[in-house]
C-alpha cells in the first residue's frame, strides 16, 4: 500500500477523533483545581491551576499559577483549543517518556527538567530513543562494575543508560544473528561523540577479543587519534566533531571482536584555511605547535600558533583546562599503539607543518594587479618545499599561474593575489583531506583481521541538526544528511508501532507520521538543489548568484522551499525541525573543490614516498578493499567515499555527489541493520553543569524526533499495561465478590474496564497487555486516588469518632476516680488524727514504764555481774590445782604401768632364762641390765622434755616468724599491686588504643596480602589455561608429528612453573632445569634458581637454629622452675621470675627474628617466581634484585636494633631483680634482730648470716647463668649476622654479574649466560658429587645397621614362632582366626611405577563422586597419601615426587573438564584440602602433631619434606575454591533480582507498587526467568548438602557461604541503584522480609558464625532506607546515623530514585537531599556507586586433622585398585 494512501486515511480519522474528543471534552467542560500547562515566552511552558469551573462557551479561563498570582487566560472561540493537561504527581520523573499519562510537549519537557535537575538523571527513554542530556560534568557512572551491572540485563529493567542501549544491540546480536547500528546524532557539544565512545568501551568490555591481538584496546585507541584530527574548538563545543563517522565494530562466531572498520563523512575542509571568532583550527595544528621543542622536530622549524596564519584567525589559540602538549602525547601513543612507525608519524608531522607554513608563504601584488609573485627569499615557501620534498622553483611559479588546455594550445596565465590565494587555501585544504584519508585508511588496516566476520555492530557518530546566523554548503550537508536520517526513524518508529499492535492481535489502524520525503525529494531528486548546483558548477563562468535564480525559478511553488524578502542570494528550506536560510556565497566553489592540476603534479613528483602515495591516482579504491574483507556475509558494505576517477575537469565528481553517494551507501547499511537511537541533548549554551535551558532542550527536541516519537506513540495506544500488573494495581476499584472468583485475570480486567471506561475505543485488549488511548491511565488512577480518598475519609471519621468517645470516657473515669480519692483522703486524715491522739497517750505511758524498769535492771545486772566473778574467780583457783593433781597423775599412772609392763617383760623372760639355764649369774645380769635400761630410760624422758620444750618454743618462733613474713608479702603485694595500678590507670587507654589500631592494621594488612595473593594464584590459574590453550592451538596448526616430552616431565613443568619442588635431593635432576631455561630463558633461569636454592637452604639452616634455640630455652626453664630449698623459697621467687622474663623475652626475641627472615624471604622466594613465571624483561629483573638487596638489609637493621632493645631490656630486668633481692634482704635481717628479742638463746645469728649469704651466692650463680645464655645468644647472632653478609656478598656479586651483562650485546648477552650457566652447573656437579659421596657413606652405614637389625628381628621373630607353634599346640581352634588378622597392616600401599597412570586414571581422572559416596569422605586422598607414605619409607625420591605431580595435573585435567559441575569442584576441593591435612599431620613437624595419637604418630613420613608441595597444594586448593564460587555464582545470579527484589513473598504488596514504570523486554507475569525465594534457598540446600557430604571442611563451607551472600547483596543492591521501579517503600519492606528468610536458613544450617549475614547490611540499610521518613532534619540525622554501611553516593542515589506509591505520599525533596548531603561530608569514603560484585574474600584453609588411623581405611573394590599391595 502506498505512503499516500495511508498517510490520506489516517489524516482523517486523527481529524474525526480529535473533532469528537474536543467535543465531548467542551461538554463535559473543565472542572477546579485541575492542574494545566500554559505557553510562557521564557520558560516555553508554565504550569497553572483552574481555580474556577470551565463551561463550555466561556471565553476566559481563570488560572492560579505556581507563585500564587492569579491569570485570566483567553480561550479562542474559533480554534476551541484548551490548554494541555498536567499529568499527576506519581507520574513525573519517569524513567520512560511514553509512560506518562499526557504525551505532549510540555509533559516532555518538565519529566526531563525535574530528572535532569532534581535527581541529576542524564538519560531517559522515549520509546526506543534514549535522550541523553549533556551533564559537563564527570559523573561516576560509567565504571567497570556498572558496565558488570548492565551485562546481561533486559533494557527496560534497569535505569536508561547508554550501557543498556548497547547491551541491548549486543544481545540482539546474538540472539536474533542480525547486525545491529546504534546512531548518536545531536547538536555539536551535546555529547556525541562521548556517548560513542562509551559505547565503543562497553562493547570492548562485554565482547573482549579471546586472542591476544587486543583488538578492543586498538578501537578504543583509534579515539585520540580522530579527535586530534577531526576534532576542533567552535563558538558551542571545545571539542566538537567537524566530521562523521560510522564505526563497525566485527565480531566472531563467539561474538569477540575480531576487528573493526570506520567510514568518514564530509571532513569540514574549510576549517583548515579559516576560522571564525572564539573558534580553532583542528587540534592536531595546536598541539604539534604546543610541541615544537622537542628535538625531533627542530626540522619542522615550527612557531607558536599565533604564528600562523591558519592557527591564529580564530583569536584565542588555547582552550581553558585543555594541554596541548599532553595529548600530543596521547596522539603519539595512539599511532605507535596502532601500528604507525615512527617514520610515517614524523611524516605526518612534516605534511601538516607545510601546511602551516604554507599559509604563511608572503603574496605580492604585481603593478598591473592581474599578475602576483613570490620572493625568492621567502622562508615559508621554502620550509614547505623542504617538508615536502618538492621542487622550489616548480611550486613558486605554479602557485602565482595557471595553465589554460584548449583543443588547439596551452596557455599559461598569471594570477592575482585573490586567485592566488584562493588557490593556496585550495592547495591546502587539499593536502589535508588527503592526509585525513591517510589516516583512516590505516587506522583500517590496523583494525582489520583475517579472521572471517560474523556479525557487526555500527556505532553512527553524526552531526545533529545545524542552523548558525551565516549557514553555508556546511550546514547544508548537514541537514540533508539528518533529513535522510529523520525519515529512517520515522519509519522504523512507525513499523515497530504496528509489530507490535500485530503482536498483541488487536484491531489497529494506519497511523500518521510526518514524511519529509517531500524536502528529500527538493534536496537529491532530479532537477533538485544538488543538481542544479552540480550543473552550475559545469558551466565555465557559473556564480552563485545564478545558480540561486535558477533555485527560485524551478523550486520557487516548493512549499518546502522560500525565497527570502529581501536577499537574492540566499535560499530557505523548510526542514522537519525548522526553516534554516543558507548564503549562496561559496557554494560553487566548495562544491567543485578545485585544485589546479599542475600542483597536483608537483606533489605527485615528490622524493618521500609517502607525499606522493598521498597524490596517486585510484588512491581512494583503497578502503573499499579492506572493507569488504570483513563485510558480513549477510551485507555487502561498500566503501564511504566510492572510487574517484582521473582528476580530470569534466569527469571528476562534486563534493555534493561524493556525499549524496556516501549517505545512500549509509542508508544500505542502516537499513539492512537493527537500529538503536540516542539522541544527545544540549542543556544550555554557557556549558555550565546541571543547568537547565527551557527553550534550547525545546529546539533540540523537536529537531531530534523525539516529540515526533510522542507524537506517533500518543496516536495510538501509549500506555501499556500487563494483565498482571494492572490487576494487581486497580484490582481495588474492583468488588470484593468479583476478586474472589476463580476466573482467568483476563476476564476480570475486562469486566473492570468495561464497567469504568464506556468508551471502547479507549482501550484494546491484546494478548500479554492491555493498550490505553492517551490520559485513560490518569482517569484509572483519579478513580483509584478517589476511592482511597473516599476510604481515608471513612477511615480519619470513625478514628475521630471512636478518638473523642474515648476521650470523653477517659475524662468521666478521672474525675469519679478524683472525687473518690479525695473523700479517702479526709477520711484517712481525721483517722490519722484520732491514731495519733491515741498513740500519743500509749507513748507516754510506755515511757514512763520503760524508764523505771531500766533503773530496776541496771541494779539487778550489777548485783549478779559482782556475784559472777566471785564465783567464778574461786572456781578458777580450785581448777588450776585439780588440773596440776589430773596431770601429775596421769603421768604417774603412764610411766607406773610402763613400767609395770616392762617388770613383767623382764619377770617373765628371767623365768625364762631361769628355767633353761637356771644360772644365779645371768639373773644378776639381767637385773643390772634393767637397772641400766631403767636409768636410760628416765634420761631419754628427761632429753625427750627438754626437746618438746625447745621444739614448742621454737615453733612458736618460727609462726611469729611466718606470720609477719606473711605480713609483710601483703604489704609488698599491696604495693606492688597499688603501683601497677596507677602505671595500668595512666597508659592503659593508650594502650589500648594503640593495641587495638595496631591489630586492625596487621588484621587489613593481612587481608590485603591474602588477597593480593590469592589473586596472583588466580591470574596465574588463568595464565596456565591460556597456555594450555594457546599449546593445543600450536599442536593443531602444525598437525606435524615430532618429539614429544613424556607426560612426567611436561606436568612437572606444568605443576612447578611457579613453585619449583625441592626435597633432600634439592639440587636434583638438571634435566628440569634445562628444559624450564630452555623455557624462561638460559640466564635468568640460572641466575633465579641458584638464588632460589640458596634462599631455600638458608631457610631450613634458620628452621633448625631456631629449633634448636628454642629446645634450649625450654631446658634451661625447666631447670629453672625446679623446687628449691623450703627455707630459701620466698628468697628465690623473685630470682626465678626474672629468669623466666628474661627467658621469655628471648624466645620471644629469637621467634620474632626468626619469623621475620621467614617472611622476607618467602617475599624473596615468591618475587623470584613470579618473575619467573611471567618472564619479565631485564629491566625488571634487575629491578627485582636490587628488591631482594634492600630487603635483607632492612631485615639486618631492624635485626640490631631489636637486638639492642633486647639486651637494655634484659640489664634493666636484671639490676631490678638485684636491687629488690638485697632490699628484702636486709628487711628480713632487720626483722630478725627486732621481732623477736628473745629467740637468740634458739637462733644462731651466724646461721641467718651464712644463709644470706647462700642466697647471694645463689644469686652469683643466676647471674653467670644468664651472663653465658647471653654469650651464646651473641655468638649466635653473630652466626646469623656471618651468613647474612655471606649472602649479601653473593647476591652483590650476583648484581655485579648482571650490570656487567647488561652492558654488553645482546649475542655477548647469550654468550656469557651460557658461560655463567656452564660454571654454574659445574659447580652444582661438583657439589652433587661431594653429596653423593657422602650419601653412598650413609648408605653403607645405614645398610650394615640394617643388616644387624634385620638379624636381630629374624631373631625375634623365631622366638616368637616357636612361640606360637607352643599356642597353637594348646589352641588348635584359634590358628585360623589369628591368621587372618591384619595386625601387621602399616597404612601403606605399594604400587609399581608403571602402575601410576592406572592409578592417576582409576582415582582421579575416571573417578565419579557417586563411587564413593558410601565411603569415608575424602577416600581418594587418604589413598593417595598411603601411596606417599610407602614411596618415603622405600626412600624413592623419583617415585614420590612424580605420583605428587601426576596427582596434582590429574586434578587439573579433572577440573578443566568439569568446570561447570558443582559436584565435582567441591568433591576434589575436599580431597585437595584433606591431602594437604595429611601431608601437615604426618609431616613430623610437633605443630601438626599435638593432637595425633600414638597409632597415628607412626604414620609419620621419615624421609622426605614436602614443604613446597604442601605449597603447591595450598594453592591449587585456593584456585579450586574459585573455581566452585564461580559456578555457584554463575547458578545463582540470574536468580537474585527476581527472588530478592520482585518476589511476592508478602502477599498484597504487589498492589502498592509504583506505576507508571513499563518493562520492555520482560514482564513479571513471564514465568520463563522468574524464581522466588524458595528457589535460592533450595539451591543454597543443595550446594550446602553436597559440600557437607563430601567432607569439605565446615570453615571452607562457611566462607563459601560468606561467599555467595556478598554476591547476593551486591547483586541485588546494584540492581536496587539501577531501577526506579523498586525503589519504594513496599520493595523495601519486601526486601527486608526475603533477608530475614535468609538469615534463617543461616540459623537452620548453624552458620551464624561465618559472617554470611553481615555481608548482607548493605542491601538491609537500603531496605531501611526505603521504609524510613524523608521529611524533616530529624529525619536526615537518623538516616545519616544508620546507613553506615552506604556510601553518600548510594543514599542519595536510593534518595533520587525512591517513587511514591501513590498520590498521597510526597516524593524526596531536593531540599532534603541536599541535607543528607551536608551532613555525610565527613565521611572519607571512595566516590562508589555500585558494589563489586565479583570481588572475593581471601580464603583460609586452616589445619584440620583427621581423627582415621591409615590401617583402619578400607578401599572399595569398584575403584578397580587390585594392583595396590597392602604393606
Amino acid at each position: 500500500m502506498a505512503w499516500s494512501v495511508w498517510r490520506d486515511a489516517s489524516a482523517a480519522l486523527t481529524k474525526i477523533a480529535s473533532m469528537h474528543k474536543i467535543i465531548r471534552r467542551l461538554r463535559k467542560g473543565v472542572k477546579k483545581y485541575t492542574r494545566v500547562w500554559i505557553p510562557d515566552q521564557e520558560e516555553v511552558w508554565k504550569s497553572a491551576e483552574i481555580i474556577k469551573d470551565y463551561k463550555e462557551g466561556d471565553k476566559t479561563l481563570h488560572l492560579k499559577l505556581e507563585d500564587e498570582t492569579i491569570l485570566a487566560y483567553p480561550i479562542d472561540a474559533k480554534a476551541n483549543k484548551l490548554p494541555f493537561l498536567r499529568n499527576p504527581d506519581i507520574l513525573v520523573g519517569e524513567n520512560d517518556l511514553t509512560a506518562l499519562s499526557y504525551l505532549h510537549e510540555p509533559a516532555v519537557l518538565h519529566n526531563l527538567k525535574v530528572r535532569f535537575l532534581e535527581s541529576n538523571h542524564i538519560y531517559t527513554y522515549c520509546g526506543i530513543v534514549l535522550v541523553a542530556i549533556n551533564p559537563y560534568e564527570q559523573l561516576p557512572i560509567y565504571g567497570q562494575d556498572v558496565i558488570y551491572a548492565y551485562s546481561g540485563q533486559n533494557m527496560g529493567d534497569m535505569d536508561p543508560h547508554i550501557f543498556a542501549v548497547a547491551e541491548e544491540a549486543y544481545k540482539q546480536m546474538a540472539r536474533d544473528e542480525k547486525n545491529q547500528s546504534i546512531i548518536v546524532s545531536g547538536e555539536s557539544g551535546a555529547g556525541k561523540t562521548v556517548s560513542a565512545k562509551y559505547a565503543m568501551r562497553y562493547f570492548a568490555s562485554v565482547g573482549g577479543s579471546s586472542s591476544e591481538t587486543n583488538i578492543e584496546e586498538k578501537v578504543l585507541a583509534s579515539s585520540p587519534i580522530m579527535e586530534a584530527i577531526g576534532n576542533a574548538k567552535t563558538t558551542r563545543n571545545d571539542n566538537s566533531s567537524r566530521f562523521g563517522k560510522y564505526i563497525q565494530i566485527g565480531f566472531d562466531k563467539r561474538y569477540h571482536i575480531i576487528g573493526a572498520n570506520m567510514r568518514t563523512y564530509l571532513l569540514e575542509k574549510s576549517r583548515v584555511v579559516f576560522q571564525a571568532d572564539d573558534e580553532r583550527n583542528y587540534h592536531i595544528f595546536y598541539q604539534l605547535c604546543a610541541s615544537a621543542s622537542l628535538p625531533e622536530f627542530k626540522e619542522l622549524s615550527l612557531m607558536s600558533a599565533e604564528n600562523f596564519l591558519y592557527t591564529c584567525l580564530g583569536g584565542d589559540t588555547s582552550i581553558e583546562g585543555v594541554d596541548d602538549a599532553d595529548d600530543f602525547e596521547k596522539t603519539r601513543h595512539a599511532f605507535t599503539l596502532l601500528g604507525v612507525k615512527d617514520s610515517h608519524q614524523l611524516a605526518i608531522f612534516k605534511i601538516l607543518a607545510a601546511i602551516l607554513h604554507l599559509g604563511n608563504v608572503d603574496l605580492q601584488s604585481e603593478r598591473d594587479g592581474e599578475s602576483s609573485s613570490i620572493s625568492k627569499q621567502d622562508e615559508h615557501l621554502h620550509n614547505f618545499c623542504r617538508l615536502l620534498g618538492v621542487e622550489h622553483s616548480q611550486m613558486e611559479h605554479w602557485l602565482c599561474h595557471r595553465k589554460l588546455v584548449t583543443t588547439s594550445e596551452t596557455y599559461i596565465k598569471n594570477m592575482s593575489v585573490q586567485q592566488v590565494v584562493n588557490a593556496r587555501n585550495a592547495l591546502a585544504k587539499h593536502i589535508y583531506a588527503q592526509l585525513f584519508n591517510w589516516i583512516v585508511q590505516h587506522i583500517n588496516k590496523a583494525l582489520h583481521t583475517t579472521v572471517k566476520q560474523h556479525s557487526f555492530i555500527g556505532v553512527l557518530d553524526i552531526y545533529g541538526f545545524e542552523t548558525f546566523e551565516v549557514n553555508s554548503f556546511e550546514q547544508f550537508c548537514i541537514n540533508y544528511a539528518n533529513e535522510k536520517l529523520q525519515q529512517q526513524f520515522n519509519s522504523h518508529v512507525f513499523k515497530l508501532e504496528q509489530e507490535e499492535y500485530m503482536k498483541e492481535q488487536i484491531p489497529w489502524t494506519l497511523i500518521d507520521f510526518y514524511d519529509n520525503q517531500p524536502c528529500i525529494d527538493l534536496i537529491e531528486a532530479k532537477l533538485g538543489i544538488l543538481d542544479l548546483l552540480d550543473e552550475e558548477c559545469k558551466v565555465p563562468k557559473g556564480t552563485d548568484q545564478n545558480w540561486a535564480q535558477k533555485l527560485y525559478d524551478r523550486h520557487g511553488s516548493s512549499q518546502h522551499f522560500q525565497k527570502p524578502r529581501m536577499s537574492n542570494i540566499s535560499f530557505i528550506v523548510v526542514h522537519f525541525a525548522d526553516k534554516v536560510e543558507y548564503q549562496c556565497d561559496g557554494f560553487l566553489e566548495k562544491n567543485r573543490d578545485t585544485v589546479h592540476e599542475e600542483q597536483i603534479n608537483i606533489l605527485k613528483a615528490s622524493k618521500y614516498p609517502m607525499v606522493a602515495d598521498l597524490f596517486h591516482d585510484g588512491k581512494d579504491s583503497a578502503p573499499a578493499a579492506a572493507t569488504g574483507k570483513g563485510a558480513s556475509s549477510k551485507i555487502s558494505i561498500r566503501s564511504a567515499r566510492p572510487p574517484v576517477k582521473a582528476a580530470n575537469k569534466e569527469h571528476k565528481k562534486t563534493v555534493g555527489h561524493q556525499f549524496r553517494n556516501s549517505l545512500h551507501l549509509l542508508m544500505e547499511t542502516l537499513n539492512a541493520t537493527t537500529p538503536h537511537y540516542v539522541r544527545c541533548i544540549k542543556p544550555n549554551d554557557e556549558k555550565l553543569p546541571f543547568s537547565f535551558d527551557p527553550k534550547r532542550a525545546v529546539q533540540q527536541l523537536r529537531a531530534c524526533g523525539v516529540l515526533e516519537t510522542i507524537r506517533i506513540s500518543a496516536a495510538g495506544y501509549p500506555s501499556r499495561w500487563t494483565y498482571h500488573d494492572f490487576f494487581n494495581r486497580y484490582r481495588i476499584l474492583m468488588k470484593k465478590k468479583d476478586t474472589s472468583k476463580k476466573e482467568d485475570r483476563k476476564v476480570i480486567c475486562k469486566m473492570l474496564l468495561e464497567s469504568l471506561i464506556k468508551d471502547p475505543d479507549k482501550f484494546q485488549f491484546g494478548r500479554t497487555k492491555i493498550f490505553f488511548r492517551a490520559g485513560q491511565v490518569a482517569y484509572l488512577e483519579k478513580l483509584r486516588a478517589d476511592k482511597f480518598r473516599a476510604a481515608t475519609i471513612m477511615i480519619q471519621k470513625t478514628v475521630r469518632g471512636w478518638l473523642q468517645k474515648a476521650k470523653y470516657r477517659k475524662m468521666k473515669k478521672a474525675a469519679l476516680e478524683i472525687q473518690r480519692y479525695t473523700r479517702g483522703h479526709l477520711a484517712r486524715r481525721l483517722a490519722d488524727r484520732l491514731r495519733k491522739t491515741r498513740a500519743a497517750i500509749v507513748l507516754q505511758k510506755q515511757y514512763r514504764m520503760l524508764r523505771i524498769r531500766r533503773a530496776y535492771q541496771a541494779i539487778h545486772r550489777a548485783a549478779i555481774t559482782i556475784q559472777a566473778f566471785t564465783r567464778g574467780m574461786f572456781v578458777r583457783k580450785t581448777y588450776r590445782k585439780n588440773k596440776e593433781y589430773k596431770l601429775l597423775n596421769e603421768q604417774f599412772s603412764t610411766a607406773a604401768t610402763s613400767h609395770s609392763t616392762e617388770i613383767e617383760k623382764l619377770k617373765k623372760e628371767l623365768q625364762r632364762y631361769q628355767r633353761k639355764k637356771g644360772d644365779a649369774n645371768q639373773l644378776a645380769s639381767l637385773q643390772e641390765e634393767i637397772d641400766s635400761l631403767r636409768l636410760a630410760l628416765e634420761k631419754a624422758h628427761g632429753e625427750r622434755k627438754i626437746v618438746e620444750d625447745t621444739y614448742t618454743k621454737e615453733k612458736d618462733v618460727l609462726r611469729k616468724r611466718i606470720t609477719d613474713l606473711e605480713e609483710e608479702n601483703a604489704l609488698l603485694k599491696q604495693e606492688k599491686e597499688e603501683l601497677n595500678n596507677k602505671i595500668l590507670c595512666q597508659s592503659e587507654d593508650e594502650f589500648a588504643q594503640n593495641a587495638a589500631e595496631e591489630n586492625l592494621l596487621t588484621k587489613k594488612e593481612l587481608e590485603e596480602e591474602r588477597v593480593r595473593y590469592q589473586n596472583l594464584v588466580q591470574e596465574y590459574s588463568r595464565l596456565e589455561q591460556r597456555y594450555d590453550n594457546l599449546r593445543d592451538e600450536m599442536a593443531i596448526i602444525k598437525q606435524t608429528p615430532g618429539h614429544r616430552r613424556n607426560p612426567s616431565n611436561q606436568s612437572s613443568l606444568e605443576s612447578d612453573s611457579n613453585y619449583p619442588s625441592i626435597s633432600t635431593s634439592e639440587v636434583g635432576d638438571t634435566e628440569d632445569a634445562i628444559q624450564q631455561v630452555e623455557e624462561v630463558g638460559m640466564e635468568k633461569a640460572a641466575m633465579d634458581m641458584t638464588l632460589f636454592l640458596k634462599l631455600q637452604k638458608r631457610v631450613r639452616e634458620l628452621e633448625q637454629e631456631r629449633k634448636k634455640l628454642q629446645s634450649q630455652l625450654e631446658k634451661r626453664e625447666n631447670e629453672s622452675k625446679k623446687p628449691q630449698v623450703i627455707e630459701m623459697k620466698n628468697e628465690m621467687d623473685l630470682d626465678r621470675d626474672t629468669d623466666l622474663a628474661y627467658n621469655s623475652l628471648k624466645r620471644q626475641e629469637l621467634e620474632s627474628e626468626n619469623k621475620k627472615l621467614k617472611n622476607d624471604l618467602n617475599e624473596l622466594r615468591k618475587a623470584i617466581v613470579d618473575r619467573v613465571a611471567q618472564n619479565n624483561s631485564s629491566n625488571d629483573l634487575h629491578d627485582s634484585y636490587s628488591l631482594l638487596l634492600n630487603q635483607l638489609k632492612s631485615a639486618n637493621e631492624e635485626l640490631e636494633v631489636r637486638k639492642e632493645e633486647v639486651l637494655i631490656l634484659r640489664t634493666q630486668i636484671i639490676k631490678a631483680a638485684q636491687q629488690k633481692d638485697a632490699g628484702r634482704n636486709m628487711e628480713s635481717n632487720s626483722n630478725m634482730q627486732t621481732s623477736w628479742p628473745n629467740s637468740d638463746k634458739h637462733v644462731d645469728p651466724e646461721d641467718a648470716i651464712e644463709a644470706y649469704h647462700g642466697v647471694c651466692q645463689t644469686n652469683r650463680l643466676l647471674e653467670a647463668q644468664l651472663q653465658d645464655q647471653r654469650k651464646e645468644h651473641e655468638e649466635e647472632v653473630e652466626t646469623l649476622k656471618e651468613q647474612m653478609g655471606t649472602l649479601r656478598e653473593e647476591m652483590e656479586k650476583q648484581q655485579e654479574v648482571f650490570f656487567q651483562t647488561l652492558q654488553l650485546s645482546p649475542e655477548a648477552q647469550v654468550e656469557f649466560g651460557i658461560q655463567q650457566e656452564i660454571m654454574r652447573l659445574t659447580s652444582e656437579n661438583l657439589d652433587l658429587k661431594e653429596l653423593l659421596e657422602k650419601l653412598k657413606k650413609n648408605e653403607s652405614k645405614l645398610k650394615k645397621q640394617l643388616k644387624i637389625y634385620m638379624k636381630k628381628v629374624q631373631d625375634y621373630e623365631a622366638d616368637q614362632v616357636v612361640v606360637q607353634t607352643e599356642k597353637r599346640q594348646h589352641e588348635l581352634n584359634r590358628q585360623v582366626t589369628v591368621q587372618r588378622k591384619e595386625k601387621d597392616f602399616q597404612g601403606m600401599l605399594e604400587y609399581c611405577k608403571e602402575d601410576e597412570p592406572l592409578l592417576v586414571k582409576n582415582l582421579i581422572t575416571d573417578l565419579k563422586p557417586q563411587m564413593v559416596s558410601a565411603t569415608v569422605p575424602c577416600l581418594p586422598a587418604y589413598i593417595l597419601y598411603m601411596c606417599i607414605r610407602h614411596a618415603d619409607y622405600s626412600n624413592d625420591d623419583h617415585k614420590v615426587h612424580s605420583l605428587l605431580t601426576s596427582t596434582i595435573n590429574g586434578i587439573k585435567k579433572v577440573l578443566k573438564k568439569h568446570h561447570d559441575d558443582f559436584e565435582m569442584t567441591s568433591f576434589w576441593l575436599a580431597n585437595t584440602c584433606r591431602l594437604l591435612h595429611c601431608l601437615k599431620q604426618y609431616s613430623g613437624d610437633t605443630g601438626f602433631m599435638t593432637q595425633n595419637t600414638v597409632k597415628q604418630n607412626e604414620h609419620c613420613l621419615k624421609n622426605f619434606d614436602l614443604t613446597e608441595y604442601r605449597q603447591i597444594l595450598s594453592d591449587l586448593s585456593i584456585q579450586i575454591y574459585q573455581q566452585l564460587i564461580k559456578i555457584a555464582e554463575g547458578v545463582l545470579q540470574p536468580m537474585i533480582v527476581t527472588a530478592v527484589l520482585e518476589n511476592e513473598s508478602i502477599q498484597g504488596l504487589s498492589g502498592v507498587k509504583p506505576m507508571g514504570y513499563r518493562k520492555r523486554t520482560s514482564s513479571m507475569g513471564d514465568n520463563d526467568n522468574f524464581y522466588t525465594l524458595e528457589a535460592i534457598t533450595r539451591q543454597l540446600n543443595t550446594f550446602h548438602s553436597v559440600m557437607y557430604d563430601q567432607g569439605l571442611d565446615p570453615e571452607i563451607i562457611q566462607q563459601a557461604v560468606k561467599q555467595l551472600f556478598y554476591m547476593i547483596n551486591a547483586v541485588a543492591l546494584n540492581n536496587l541503584l539501577l531501577r526506579k521501579d523498586v525503589c519504594s517503600w513496599s520493595t523495601g519492606m519486601q526486601v527486608r522480609f526475603n533477608i530475614s528468610q535468609l538469615e534463617e536458613w543461616l540459623r537452620g544450617k548453624n552458620l551464624q558464625q561465618s559472617g554470611a549475614a553481615k555481608t548482607m547490611e548493605p542491601l538491609i540499610q537500603a531496605a531501611q532506607l526505603l521504609q524510613l521518613k524523608k521529611k524533616t532534619s530529624e529525619d536526615a540525622e537518623a538516616i545519616c546515623s544508620l546507613c553506615t554501611a552506604l556510601t553518600t553516593q548510594q543514599i542519595v542515589k536510593i534518595l533520587n530514585l525512591y517513587t511514591p506509591v501513590n498520590e498521597f505520599e510526597e516524593r524526596v525533596t531536593v531540599a532534603f537531599i541536599r541535607n543528607i548531603q551536608a551532613n555525610l561530608q565527613e565521611r572519607n569514603e571512595p566516590p562508589q556507586l555500585l558494589l563489586d560484585f565479583k570481588f572475593m574474600f581471601p580464603v583460609l584453609f586452616p589445619f584440620n586433622p583427621s581423627s582415621l588411623t591409615m590401617d583402619s581405611i578400607h578401599i572399595p573394590a569398584s575403584l578397580g585398585l587390585e594392583f595396590l599391595n597392602r604393606v
